[in-house]
């Protein structure tokens, strides 16, 4: 439901500072080996840059699972309270822990945002599988379809043979027999450990060096992808996929149909979105964050549904404002 009406453009460039302020938080972490208070440092981060956003947010997706890095939980408020836009918000203060403890690349800090009540709660799934690609296979690929004929199928609506086409898989053992199907096909894998949200992005853009993603991976990433791939017209389909025992159980309680694929439009069901990723460190799609004596130096993705416009966007960012942002986290 979109009851807030048109919202200013122009609010992604608030918005950008809080991805920004939860990365530089988070690349004090780059390479020491502890996802927890990495995770900690970007969420408190990201927390005390809402709060000077006049945006009247609830998460809509949150709680991580053991394990994991800190995540806001679903329900808590952010931002102000009373503000105009009422909104949705999913965020990832980390995504690709794994790299970026290992000091690897492609780790990034995520916002998305949709009118209050448009973003989809999948309640206790942690796990989807999805299939993103660019604007012209919207519609076109019956995501029941076997991987040989989505394959052969995307090659044709993208002007390409199916051995020219690369797909996004993560680097799981869930994975083996995807992979395996793929080859199998023709096309080729694109193999990385984490960075779904990387990776579907990557999909939905045209040019990108990567042509589809597929695979079963966070559900918190999947609807911030969603959000991302409304804003600029591309496919995604996502259906909700359990792994963990205990998350299956929870999932039969519900009595959640987990055979359903859902249309993006769906998962997101107003163009009134934001996006912001910004980069902790190098990968895919963005420089990660570079610190002097006097900057932090950050780029970040913008996405903005209301007029589909994405953008990348290179700041220096006095170390002045990132103190001031830890000393309120810390207030």
């Amino acid at each position: 439901m979109d009851s807030s009406g048109p919202v200013n453009p122009e609010l992604v460039f608030s918005l950008r500072r809080v991805t920004e302020a939860a990365a530089c938080a988070a690349f004090n972490w780059i390479g020491r080996g502890d996802s927890l208070d990495a995770g900690r440092a970007a969420l408190d981060a990201m927390r005390a840059a809402l709060a000077d956003i006049d945006i009247d947010a609830v998460v809509a997706i949150g709680e991580a699972t053991r394990g994991e890095a800190p995540q806001p939980q679903r329900g808590e408020r952010l931002g102000r309270v009373g503000s105009v836009f009422k909104a949705d918000v999913a965020v990832d203060p980390v995504e690709g822990t794994s790299y970026l403890v290992r000091g690897q690349t492609n780790a990034l800090a995520v916002l998305a945002v949709a009118a209050r009540g448009a973003m989809m709660n999948p309640g206790p799934v942690f796990y989807m599988e999805k299939f993103v690609a660019s604007a012209p296979a919207r519609g076109k690929i019956d995501p029941h379809w076997p991987v040989e004929k989505k394959l052969t199928t995307l090659a044709e609506v993208l002007n390409k043979d199916v051995s020219d086409l690369t797909v996004f898989v993560l680097e799981k053992p869930r994975h083996r027999e995807l992979v395996d199907r793929i080859l199998a096909a023709g096309a080729r894998v694109a193999l990385y450990p984490a960075g779904d949200v990387a990776g579907a992005l990557m999909a939905a853009i045209p040019g990108s060096g990567i042509d589809a993603l597929m695979g079963t991976g966070g559900t918190p990433e999947g609807v911030m992808s969603a959000c991302a791939i409304r804003g600029i017209g591309g496919e995604f389909l996502a259906r909700l996929d359990p792994q963990l025992q205990t998350e299956a159980k929870a999932v039969k309680e519900a009595g959640i149909d987990t055979s359903k694929w859902y249309q993006r439009d769906e998962i997101i069901t107003s163009d009134n979105v934001f996006f912001c990723a910004t980069g902790i460190t190098t990968g895919l799609m963005l420089e990660g964050v570079e610190r002097t004596k006097s900057h932090h130096k950050v780029q970040t993705m913008m996405i903005t549904g209301a007029n589909g416009e994405r953008q990348i966007l290179t700041t220096y960012v006095p170390n002045e404002r990132m103190a001031s942002i830890a000393a309120r986290d810390v207030a």
